[in-house]
């Protein structure tokens, strides 16, 4: 399990490690670690290596200064920015301090305009709870425009480290994150992504036994591989379910068709694609797809992913009622979360339905159920979805950059993969449509929600690695890769 933890839980796994070991010993053990980190970085040797430590005024810049007394120990060219004063600074920073200005570090005032091989953050670490702003705001966007290699300690100065929120519009943007103790939710969701980089973490030797259980992980393969099956020589079409996708009103007929096209490249025995609105004779990409019309449809045993363009009409209300008593699993996206918006009515059925409830909202979809707006949303990720989770006794897929994943008890992740090639149109119904395939195919619904989350960003990483995209990448693309990824997949305990 890669475990994410609250800075508030952070703050008290310090608090215990502290009474164990002897003063300062942590952030040695920070210094040296950030050292290491920087060294692997560097394209030259130690030697040749130009290095800028930014030091602010608390115990993150204490750990900056430890890390540049041991740099230039090692050779490297090392300048220091203390953006503090050296009397206000935590003792066990001062004693750093000391030891930095023992060494060859030069302490500079002003910043000269230069190329560096790596500069290293250590202005504000995860205690930071106001904008940053006047010389400091100035030093980062400096530093951000020079397009630097950027090696921050603990979390990206200006990045709020349980959300992933820009806290003001001065924050660094790391090329490689080093995150003490335990990893942090903020460094994987919203700005996070873009601003922490890669992320190390380094338990700074802390005793294992101080750490709780954690409510939120990040994901990846490791939390859905125990489902993963080889299909087996004597197996059917009705070995691997059916799947019904529902929506399709006139005019949105595609997004029906998306979903429905995801199920079958995702592995779903049989595939209906029903719609509210003029049905098509056939698909004529894929004529493997059933399609119908709504009107006394018989859900039989499938899997139902409703919502995608279902629209907002009286009759696409009076369908979704329909889905809801059928005691089916169900996948409810788009249009479907918006008829739940606007009637409470329909979100009690939501939350007393006897089957599995996979809900796949973008930020504003879920705005709408919980009644307040996009930003509120954003502002807490992991809060927003643990709320309608429960909620709608459902499991969430909050979708964006690092969607979390939330079940009804209050356990979350993160996922881990995708990139912005996925901020298309029918990417969304793409994912509607996988996770109905893994339902169908019997992954239980926490395994179907990450493993659908994954494998969804991972497709788009592919093909963007590749060089399909990120511009003009489009949805259809991505099933026929998200086709490849499924079938890469391993059980657990294969090489």
């Amino acid at each position: 399990m890669h475990a994410l933890y609250s800075v508030s839980v952070i703050r008290q796994i310090e608090q215990a490690a502290l009474q164990q070991v002897p003063a300062g010993t942590l952030m040695q053990r920070a210094g040296l670690a950030t050292a290491n980190a920087a060294l692997g970085l560097l394209s030259v040797a130690p030697h040749d290596a130009t290095i800028l430590v930014l030091a602010g005024p608390g115990n993150n810049g204490g750990d900056a200064l430890e890390a540049a007394a041991r740099l230039a120990g090692a050779g490297a060219s090392v300048l220091v920015r203390l953006c503090a004063d050296p009397q206000g600074l935590p003792a066990d920073a001062r004693q750093a301090l000391m030891r930095a200005r023992r060494t060859s570090a030069v302490f500079i005032d002003e910043l000269p305009l230069r190329h560096w091989s790596l500069v290293i953050d250590g202005l504000f670490g995860v205690g930071l709870g106001r904008p940053i702003d006047g010389d400091v705001a100035d030093l980062i966007r400096t530093i951000n425009r020079l397009d630097l290699n950027v090696l921050a300690i603990d979390v990206p100065s200006g990045l709020d480290a349980d959300h992933g929120m820009l806290v003001g519009d001065a924050a660094i943007r790391a090329g490689t994150t080093l995150t003490f103790i335990g990893d942090k939710p903020g460094l994987h969701t919203l700005a996070g992504r873009e601003y922490a980089g890669s992320v190390l973490v380094d338990t700074l030797g802390i005793d294992a036994a101080l750490y709780p259980a954690a409510a939120l992980e990040l994901s990846g393969p490791a939390l859905f591989s125990s489902v993963v099956r080889p299909r087996s020589h004597d197996s059917h079409k009705g070995s691997y379910g059916d799947v019904m996708v529902i929506g399709g009103a006139d005019g949105m007929t595609g997004a029906a068709i998306l979903a429905a096209r995801s199920a079958l490249h995702a592995g779903a025995g049989k595939v209906h694609a029903t719609f509210l609105g003029a049905v098509p004779a056939y698909d004529p990409l894929h004529p493997e797809l059933m399609c119908c019309s709504a009107s006394g449809v018989d859900f039989g045993k499938a899997v139902l992913v409703a919502g995608p363009g279902l629209g907002m009409s009286t009759a696409a209300a009076a369908l979704l009622h329909k889905v809801l008593h059928s005691g089916r699993p169900l996948v409810l996206d788009a249009d479907a979360l918006n008829l739940m918006a606007a009637d409470p009515a329909i979100q009690k059925q939501v939350a007393s339905h006897p089957a599995p409830v996979l809900l796949t909202p973008h930020p504003l979809e879920a705005a709408r159920l919980l009644r307040c707006d996009t930003g509120h949303v954003q502002a807490n990720r992991t809060a927003a979805a643990a709320a309608l989770a429960a909620r709608l006794q459902a499991t969430v897929i909050l979708k964006g950059s690092g969607s979390i994943i939330a079940r009804p008890n209050g356990h979350m992740a993160i996922n881990s993969s995708g990139n912005p090639a996925l901020a298309s149109g029918g990417t969304g119904d793409v994912l509607a449509g996988l996770c109905g395939a893994l339902l169908a195919q019997g992954w239980p619904v926490w395994e179907a929600a990450t493993g659908a989350a994954w494998l969804h960003g991972h497709a788009a990483d592919v093909l963007v690695r590749n060089g399909h995209g990120p511009a003009g990448l489009t949805a259809s693309e991505l099933t026929v890769q998200i086709r490849r990824e499924i079938n890469r997949l391993k059980p657990a305990g294969k090489d």
